[in-house]
């Protein structure tokens, strides 16, 4: 009896009609690269799922990595046996050690035809010997514990702790989008629901260094590191911004300085987008969370932009947000401390219904295109890999100071 790992694709993979191989190939890559190191070794593979593989002691790793790993459906730890009734009895009294419930089923999936129990009778028998060895109840809804047993040609699984993953498509499938990220809860959860949807995101965070302290930098780093664990690999660049806000505190009316702030990012992060070959901008607003995510505002700041603009949050209230940031990792992180751009100079009573008119009149009096370029060219770029040794990414940025971050 062998310990293996049976991983199962996420079902939307098996609706991808003529595409659907390409689906399941990038799917099927990012599982490998999500367990290398750890010593597996493929050992079957279909359609929507694979086996490994595994040595025991690698398996509490396994488990919390596929749990980040877009495009995985389930994954199960499983005793491989002989196509044998006794075998799996064998295989059930192991796996029962230490074991207490109440109630439990037995699902059979009897894919070998030549097996000479069918599927029901398979689960009439391991239910009783589960019966027997524990006094538990056969519950078919709402059993405590499920045992799988898969009845193959030449072999038998034996499912005894199954895991959901979280699900979506693996990265990179959908295009490639340039997501804002602030140091906030917001903005980490909208790049991650992106990548659930298979979009490959490159992250842009303007900081107020020197003007302010280099906390919501840092902080931008430990959020790019949490959000490679979906992706595996992920560009951060970090921009330079109190040279535009200088500017537009100068020329602003006080109540548009945010509404400008966020125009300018908007051009700053388009033009990196082009750069990076990406199609799309994301933002973690909500609306009407705040000022500057009133329809109007959005409309005001929209309009800077020539790219589509991804908003996935704009219909979740605060507390599904932070729900989400909790469920991904990213919400400590989040609420730590920091001193953001829209923070410096905030207006103490921000505009709530801008003008466009008198945006477009203050823009006109700023050096936009000086500024952009400045911003550009000043910006670090970041890139992280995960899991193993970092790896540079292809097209890198002309005149970007690029560095490289992986797991401590």
């Amino acid at each position: 009896m062998e310990t293996l790992l049976l991983v199962q694709l996420f079902h939307e993979l098996a609706l991808k009609g003529k595409n659907r191989p390409f689906f399941l190939k990038r799917a099927k890559a990012h599982v490998r690269r999500a367990l290398k190191g750890l010593g597996v070794a493929l050992e079957g593979e279909w359609p929507m799922a694979l086996l490994f593989r595994l040595p025991e002691e690698a398996w509490s790793e396994a488990k919390a990595r596929l749990q980040d790993t877009l495009g995985v459906e389930s994954f199960a730890r499983v005793y491989r046996t002989p196509p044998d009734l006794e075998a799996l009895k064998a295989a059930l009294e192991k796996a029962l050690e230490g074991q207490a419930f109440g109630s439990f089923r037995i699902t059979a999936k009897r894919t070998d035809k030549a097996f000479p129990l069918t599927s029901p009778e398979i689960e009439r028998a391991l239910g009783a010997f589960v019966k027997g060895k524990t006094g538990a109840q056969v519950r078919l809804k709402g059993a405590e514990r499920e045992f799988v047993v898969r009845v193959l040609p030449g072999a038998a699984l034996l499912e005894v702790e199954r895991h959901p993953g979280p699900g979506g498509l693996p990265p990179g499938v959908s295009g490639r989008v340039v997501a804002l990220l602030s140091g906030g809860i917001d903005s980490p959860v909208a790049a991650y629901r992106l990548m659930r949807r298979g979009a490959e995101v490159v992250l842009v965070h303007f900081h107020p260094f020197p003007l302010l302290s280099g906390a919501s930098r840092e902080k931008a780093k430990a959020l790019a590191e949490r959000l490679a664990r979906f992706q595996h690999r992920l560009r951060l660049h970090l921009v330079p911004f109190s040279e535009v806000q200088r500017h537009i505190i100068v020329e602003a009316p006080t109540a548009y300085r945010v509404v400008l702030y966020r125009r300018y990012m908007l051009r700053i992060a388009e033009a990196i987008a082009r750069e990076e070959g990406a199609l799309a901008l994301c933002t973690g607003d909500s609306l009407g969370q705040v000022a500057s995510q009133t329809l109007e505002n959005l409309h005001a700041v929209n309009q800077a932009a020539t790219l589509p603009v991804f908003r996935p949050l704009i219909g979740w209230d605060k507390q599904e947000i932070v729900a989400e940031a909790q469920r991904i990792g990213t919400y400590e992180t989040s609420i730590l401390p920091d001193e953001e751009c829209c923070t410096l100079f905030a207006p103490k009573h921000p505009v709530t219904r801008a003008r466009l008119e008198v945006v477009l009149e203050t823009e006109a009096r700023l050096p936009t295109e000086e500024l952009l370029a400045l911003a550009l060219k000043e910006r670090e770029v970041l890139t992280y890999t995960w899991p193993g040794k970092p790896k540079p990414l292809p097209e890198e940025p002309e005149g970007a100071f690029i560095m490289e971050h992986g797991p401590a």
